[in-house]
């Protein structure tokens, strides 16, 4: 029997969580994974060397994400293959287009760590409720079933008003502890993915976070202080569109449903992958050519302002025109700091876009791109 525990004192809470993860990562690792050749192949196969950046990004720092779905409905961007970077605002705009398949591309291979662990969760869920139950620790209410045609404000008001489930392995006191729900662990162990003892580790200090933060958990980086207008995890999933519409992948059982499913079947494949690199986004758009597929949507939050500094725009741009597309695809990016606070709500420190692919590209192509502040036309 392999358990790992948290003791849920916060001074110790990670200390506990990454000992108990080290020992079970060891006895993991001497086992043989299954083979997932349409899962773990496609992420092996396309993924690059890893990068580094200053926040694990487990929840989305942009309040403003749900702001670009009346011009995408409006657009008619749907189905084909979405593309996005981060954490799970990737599963709202899935929602709403409705893909064949996405993939989620980041420089982190810490970002690849926790869509396994979302990955899991979906295997291991059969609603809403059960979802963000097993994400925050929360215990799954008897009769889960009643709560498929629940409002979020009632999800939400439940898991707020519950604690992290206590349980009592063999062997250990049952004051302030939790373990980590087995099926999670086996799930991801048999989605086919090399897993290292290190990455065992990050996976549960990764479910740890959102126990012991639960829906008040917000965007953190390293050497920066917290933003107090970051939104927390439950502000996410309360935000509206400009409409009033709540859009939230997690505000209806329908839509969660649709992510569900695509996680299910393999369609949401996570890769390790620069933008502007050489590698990742060059063999997916291999792949779409070869399956006669086009990109519908690339969700870029504000790296573009990253390849800018770093000299990678350019090479960013090839690799988009790469990609199979048509007329209607689209980029969809967030703009932060002075930029932002130009078209921003009152209340938002973000502003969310949308802009045509092809006119992205014509653009670059006449010259129009030398700076972050020309993209975005300021």
């Amino acid at each position: 029997m392999i358990e790992i525990i948290y003791r849920w004192t916060r001074p110790v809470a990670f200390a506990v969580c990454v000992v108990a993860a080290a020992a079970w990562a060891v006895q993991l690792e001497t086992q043989p994974a299954p083979a997932q050749p349409s899962f773990a192949k496609l992420v092996g196969e396309f993924s690059e060397p890893s990068g580094e950046f200053d926040t694990d990004n487990l929840i989305s720092n942009e309040k403003s994400y749900l702001h670009v779905v009346p011009q995408l409905e409006q657009g008619g961007v749907s189905g084909g293959v979405y593309i996005g970077v981060g954490p799970d605002q990737n599963f709202s705009y899935i929602a709403r287009i409705r893909p064949s398949v996405a993939f989620i591309v980041d420089i982190r291979r810490d970002n690849l760590l926790l869509h396994l662990l979302f990955k899991a969760l979906f295997a291991a869920s059969r609603n809403r409720m059960e979802y963000l139950s097993l994400l925050t620790g929360r215990p799954v209410p008897d009769r889960f079933e009643q709560w498929h045609d629940a409002t979020i404000e009632e999800i939400i008001a439940s898991l707020d008003g519950a604690r992290p489930a206590a349980v009592r392995p063999s062997g250990t006191s049952p004051s302030g502890t939790l373990a980590l729900d087995r099926r999670l662990l086996e799930a991801i162990r048999g989605f086919g993915v090399p897993v290292s003892a290190k990455e065992w580790e990050t996976i549960a200090r990764f479910h740890a976070v959102f126990v012991d933060s639960g829906l008040s958990l917000r965007f953190q980086s390293f050497g920066r202080p917290p933003r107090s207008y970051y939104p927390t995890f439950r502000d996410l999933l309360l935000e509206t569109d400009p409409r009033g519409r709540q859009r939230s992948f997690l505000a209806s059982e329908g839509d969660f449903q649709f992510v569900r499913s695509l996680e299910r079947r393999d369609g949401v494949i996570p890769v390790v992958g620069d933008l502007g690199g050489t590698h990742a986004l060059a063999a997916i758009g291999r792949w779409m050519t070869e399956r006669d597929e086009r990109l519908s949507a690339f969700y870029v939050s504000n790296v573009e302002n990253y390849l800018f500094r770093d000299g990678g725009f350019g090479r960013y741009l090839e690799n988009l025109n790469r990609l199979p597309h048509s007329d209607r695809s689209v980029i969809i990016r967030a703009i932060f700091g002075r930029f932002a606070l130009l078209e921003a709500s009152p209340g938002y420190a973000s502003t969310s876009t949308v802009q045509n692919l092809n006119e992205l590209l014509a653009n670059f192509s006449a010259g129009k791109y030398r700076t972050y502040t020309d993209l975005l036309g300021r």
